[in-house]
C-alpha cells in the first residue's frame, strides 16, 4: 500500500475509532467500523443513484438498440459496480483489517456475499409484500435489517475471515502502529 493510501487509511480509522470511544462499552471496534463504512457506502450509493436516475438518464428509458432498460434499473446497473468497489475497499482496508486472506480471494468472496445480499433482498421483499401483505416501505426496512445482519456475519466469518494465529500477528502489528491511534 502506498504511503498516501496508508495515511488516508490511518486517518479514517483514527477518526472512526475516536467517534467510537463513547460507545466502546456497547459495540466492538469492528462492528462500529462496519456500521460507519457500510452506512457511508449506502449514502454514497443512494446519492449516485439519484444523480444517475435524475440527471444522467433524465428519468428516460435507456435504449441500447437491442434492449431497452427502464431508468431505475439502468441507474442501478451503472451505480452497482462503483459502490461494489467502494464497499469492498472500505471493508478490506477500514473494517476488516486483520484478515490475512489474499485480496483476490477476498474480492471473490465479497462478490458471493453481495450476490447473496441481492438474492436475500429480492426474496424477502417478495415474501413481506406478496405473502404477508406488508407495505413496501415497511418491507424494505425489515429486509434491510435482515440483510445488514447477514452481510456483517458473512463478511466477518467468510469474506474477510481471520485465523487465531493471524489475529495474534495482526494485534502485534496494530500495537506497533498504535502511535497512529489504530486499535
Amino acid at each position: 500500500m502506498s504511503s498516501i493510501a496508508r495515511k488516508i487509511q490511518i486517518t479514517i480509522i483514527s477518526t472512526i475509532d475516536w467517534v467510537h470511544k463513547p460507545f466502546s462499552k456497547y459495540i466492538s471496534h469492528e462492528t462500529f467500523r462496519y456500521g460507519v463504512t457500510g452506512g457511508a457506502n449506502s449514502i454514497f450509493d443512494i446519492f449516485l443513484y439519484f444523480i444517475f436516475y435524475n440527471f444522467i438518464l433524465d428519468k428516460k428509458i435507456l435504449d441500447l438498440y437491442f434492449i431497452s432498460i427502464s431508468p431505475y434499473i439502468a441507474a442501478f446497473l451503472f451505480v452497482f459496480p462503483i459502490t461494489f468497489t467502494t464497499g469492498f475497499i472500505l471493508a478490506k482496508y477500514i473494517t476488516f483489517t486483520q484478515s490475512v486472506l489474499k485480496g483476490k480471494v477476498q474480492l471473490f468472496r465479497y462478490g458471493i456475499s453481495v450476490a447473496g445480499s441481492i438474492l436475500l433482498n429480492y426474496l424477502l421483499l417478495k415474501l413481506f409484500v406478496e405473502v404477508f401483505g406488508l407495505y413496501a416501505t415497511l418491507s424494505k426496512i425489515l429486509t434491510t435489517a435482515v440483510v445488514i445482519c447477514y452481510s456483517f456475519m458473512v463478511q466477518k466469518h467468510f469474506t474477510f475471515r481471520t485465523s487465531k494465529k493471524a489475529l495474534a500477528a495482526a494485534i502485534q502489528y496494530v500495537n506497533k502502529d498504535n502511535r497512529h491511534g489504530i486499535q
